[in-house]
């Protein structure tokens, strides 16, 4: 699912966006965190897919699942 992601400095800073476009993650998660629900986000972006919101949802999740490790606790 994370093949939907995209990440490319050439593409919006090298922000992660939906692949073969220009919407941000982090977009569609401040929409989502701000109440909007994923048939008002494919109204409001036509190019993207109810896919394509879960995997930023899939991508946060999976940035928010830090661990620290040793040397970082050490540094």
């Amino acid at each position: 699912m994370l093949t939907c992601i995209q990440i490319d400095p050439n593409i919006c800073h090298g922000k992660p966006v939906i692949r073969g476009t220009r919407v941000l993650v982090s977009i569609i998660l401040g929409a989502l965190s701000g109440g909007d629900v994923i048939e008002t986000l494919l109204e409001d972006y036509p190019n993207i897919t109810r896919e394509d919101v879960e995997a930023a949802l899939e991508f946060a999740s999976r940035l928010s699942d830090y661990q620290e490790s040793a040397y970082e606790a050490v540094a």
